[in-house]
């Protein structure tokens, strides 16, 4: 097997490239723009499908180097800070728990349903725990800080390749099924956005630009943004020395919500350079495109073999027990509002894939048909924070078994 490692430049590079090819797949294919396919999903899996196959027929392993991925997910992080509106975020107090509550029970669900496909297939049932909420909710990272655990001392061999396989597929359906299941809500409940008509991330995708940004409006967007991330790396330092651990992109989304409306309040508009406020929401879109596409450009398929049967059963039905409880539970929870299709299409998100995977979702939603502001205050919330602490808890009752 020969090895090939693309550097970091060019990684980089790439990606831009990637996320061109899934602008215009979008642009030309109106089956994807139907369903807010989102653009970085379209590039980055046909990168990824290129890499198997290079594995596979060619004998050849491809590899990228990603660090700036991690950077870009700070910046998106603390754009969307800068943006919300505080009285919004106060709003959002009671959907948040609702919505934790929603995603603390779907866990449980979750690793029931791994358990019991892991005893179907006459595996150790603790072994579905690495088919639900280890590499499903958790992430990858998660399923990297449990492997040791289950190897060690439940004697579980292959559990890091549960995990990775897992969670390899679950990203990959969590980029797909937001926006249908978003789709079908609006149409079947004829739903509508209120509000400004001012998108959270990006702009809509008819959308005319109206207000002017030159180069200094996007460097007075970015100079706010690196001072939310100063300030991020300050607090998520100061909240370790605590003992409190928390993913450096939600102390950035912290900072970003501190800095922009002690801002308003100080100054009724921020009005120094034209369109910074545009700029922030143009350089938080490039920033989640570029995450996302990275993300998928280093899945490798083929860490998929050997365990195709198992895995592929166990999420096929992980996937149908994710749509139905959107769909029926969290959509109607929510309020069964446009703001509820908009969590709804970010909910497959937080229960198969990532954080930016459900900020993907929506956005790609809210650029067709409006902005939901609560949601994308809310969900990364519950995402990147919350979320991670229950599933812990729920993770260690399990395995105490």
């Amino acid at each position: 097997m020969s090895t090939f490692e693309f550097g970091g430049f060019v990684s980089f590079t790439l990606a831009i490239i990637l996320l061109f090819i899934g602008k215009a797949a979008l642009s030309r294919v109106e089956l994807l723009r139907r369903y807010s396919i989102p653009e970085p999903v379209i590039g980055g899996f046909l990168c990824a499908a290129a890499v198997g196959v290079a594995y596979y027929f060619f004998d050849l392993q491809v590899t990228f180097t990603l660090e700036v991925r991690d950077w870009l997910l700070l910046y998106f992080f603390a754009a969307i800070g800068l943006r919300a509106d505080i009285r919004t975020l106060i709003s959002g107090g009671k959907p948040l728990a609702i919505l934790l509550g929603l995603a603390s029970s779907f866990i449980l669900l979750q690793n029931l349903l791994g358990i019991s496909m892991a005893t179907l297939f006459g595996l150790d049932p603790k072994a579905g725990l690495m088919v639900g909420s280890i590499s499903l909710t958790g992430g990858v990272g998660t399923a990297l800080a449990w492997a040791p655990t289950f190897v060690d001392q439940l004697g579980i061999a292959n559990a890091l390749e549960l995990g990775v396989a897992t969670n390899t597929v679950g990203l990959i359906a969590a980029c797909v099924i937001g926006g249908p299941i978003a789709r079908y809500l609006i149409l079947r409940h004829k739903l509508a956005p209120a509000g400004d008509g001012q998108l959270d991330i990006g702009v809509g995708h008819q959308e005319e630009l109206t207000t002017k940004v030159d180069s200094y409006g996007v460097l007075w967007a970015w100079l706010w943004l690196n001072v939310a991330l100063i300030i991020g790396y300050a607090l998520n330092e100061a909240l370790q020395a605590a003992g409190l651990q928390l993913p450096l992109f939600v102390s950035c989304l912290m900072a970003g919500i501190l800095i922009g409306n002690t801002r308003n309040l100080l100054f009724k508009r921020d009005e120094t350079y034209p369109g910074s406020r545009l700029g922030i929401a143009l350089i938080s879109d490039i920033s989640l495109g570029m995450f996302l596409t990275m993300a998928l450009m280093g899945l490798q398929l083929w860490e998929l073999q050997g365990l195709l049967v198992f895995i592929g059963t166990v999420m096929l039905f992980q996937i149908l027990l994710s749509v139905l409880f959107t769909v029926f539970i969290v959509f109607r929870t929510m309020g069964k509002d446009y703001e509820a299709s908009v969590i709804s299409a970010g909910f497959g998100g937080i229960t198969l894939g990532s954080t930016a995977t459900a900020i993907v979702n929506m956005s790609a939603v809210a650029k067709q048909y409006g902005p939901a502001h609560r949601a994308f205050i809310i969900v990364p919330l519950v995402c990147g924070f919350f979320i991670d602490l229950v599933n812990a808890l729920i993770i260690n009752f399990f395995v105490g078994l």
